[in-house]
């Protein structure tokens, strides 16, 4: 099996050592170590940094990758039978996300239903911050728009 340094995994899956670092301190990679301690990583982590970057990009966090991951077959790579049975929970939610994207560039030149009262003309109006007393933030943005990514996501 062909192993691959920090760097190489670095420069090959585009993210920074740091980043490698932190997730295999998460268990979502795992790297053996050589008599000096450094990292080696099978080639087949490529993959799995590649399926890291890809949920993120859904807006999945690091807890709901490391669960998708803890699915896969210990002791052989991955098919892309396995990819396509973890990614296919992720319909719903791109479906979700790109409806209110749409959402939100159709009203774009109007309103982004931030409750600012700062158009004169608003579609949505807020008179009197009505919108304050369902909480903070954007309240009229579509909640798959309002998703705060958890600090905790490196890379």
């Amino acid at each position: 099996m062909e192993l691959l340094t920090i760097g190489q995994v670095a420069e090959r899956s585009g993210m920074a050592a740091s980043a490698l670092r932190y997730y295999e301190a998460q268990g979502l990679i795992t790297a053996s170590r050589t008599a000096g301690g450094a990292r080696r990583f099978p080639r087949s982590v490529l993959r799995r940094l590649a399926f890291i970057r890809a949920a993120q990009n859904v807006g999945l966090a690091l807890p709901e990758i490391r669960e998708a991951l803890a699915a896969l077959p210990d002791g052989r790579t991955p098919s892309a039978r396995d990819w396509a049975r973890l990614s296919e929970a992720w319909r719903a939610r791109l479906d979700e996300q790109i409806a209110a994207l749409v959402q939100l560039r159709d009203g774009l030149s109007s309103c982004i239903g931030c409750g600012c009262l700062s158009l004169t003309r608003c579609r949505l109006s807020n008179p009197a911050d009505v919108a304050a007393g369902e909480g903070a933030g954007a309240r009229w943005l579509s909640p798959a728009l309002r998703r705060v990514p958890p600090a905790s996501n490196a890379g």
